[in-house]
């Protein structure tokens, strides 16, 4: 009888603590690093098409996710390289390319790396004129150490001076991403300024990471003169900014990187 309670209990024991093992841990602060950086299809800005110059950023900045812009996937111009699998391998990073056209023998758009695997991604196309560039938003979801899932979207908006196929491009992203179910961080570069209607559309919906006072310029990366790579995120009472920082290295693009460093709230 005694042998048979004794086992009883170690069952229950072993069941309690599995449970533990189970769910979340909720006793630390999960901290979130994200980095944008518009790698100007690896040329680099002395022409070297140095992936490594590009890759020792990224690696300097220990970033989580980073979301990559001017990606190119096996194009002539930069020698037929997967660049997200060449970077992913020389960070030691998951990565995903995301097609927003085809070009110059290859294909073109973004690319996401990240220290974790995906549970899903989409691409999701973004409109645009007819004749200009077109775009895309690509998505990632994943689970954290700490258990927490979230999604991550990589970005790049029309370059043109007329915003609108940028203004097309963030009412489709709010529209795309208004009924996620996990937490979400929005990262890239967006080609237009802070308080521009570009941005403020957004805003309406995004918490940006940036302060009005210090919204750390991003471009050019010798000389920035202004801001137009972001991170925001959604639901806003989810994340809390606790630093954010630009690593302007004039060799590896003409754009800053950006990293913000976020924590996930219970």
């Amino acid at each position: 009888m005694k042998s048979n309670q004794k086992f009883i209990g170690l069952l229950a024991l072993m069941f309690f603590s599995g449970t533990l093992f189970a769910q979340k841990d909720t006793s630390k602060k999960v901290r979130v690093k994200v980095l944008s950086f518009n790698i100007l299809h690896g040329k680099t800005t002395n022409g070297s098409f140095d992936l490594d110059i590009i890759a020792n950023v990224i690696k300097k900045a220990d970033a989580d996710f980073v979301s990559l812009q001017e990606v190119d996937f096996k194009t002539n111009r930069s020698k037929k390289y997967d660049l997200p699998t060449e970077l992913g391998f020389r960070t030691k990073m998951t990565s995903i390319f995301g097609r927003a056209m085809y070009y110059d023998g290859g294909e073109y758009g973004e690319g996401v790396l990240s220290k974790y695997t995906f549970l899903s991604t989409r691409n999701v196309a973004l409109p645009y004129t007819e004749g200009n560039e077109p775009r895309a938003a690509l998505e990632v979801t994943t689970v954290l150490k700490s258990g927490d899932t979230i999604s991550f979207i990589g970005t790049h908006l029309d370059h043109l001076k007329e915003d609108t196929d940028r203004v097309s491009q963030v009412k489709a992203i709010n529209k795309a991403f208004s009924n996620n179910k996990y937490p979400t961080i929005l990262s890239g570069d967006l080609n237009d300024t802070p308080n521009s209607t570009t941005i403020n559309i957004l805003e309406s919906f995004w918490k940006a990471s940036y302060t009005k006072a210090n919204p750390k310029l991003t471009f050019p990366s010798d000389k920035p003169i202004k801001k137009i790579d972001y991170v925001m995120f959604y639901p806003r009472k989810s994340w809390k900014v606790l630093s954010k920082e630009t690593i302007c290295d004039t060799i590896a693009s003409d754009h800053c990187a950006y990293l913000v460093t976020l924590e996930l709230l219970k």
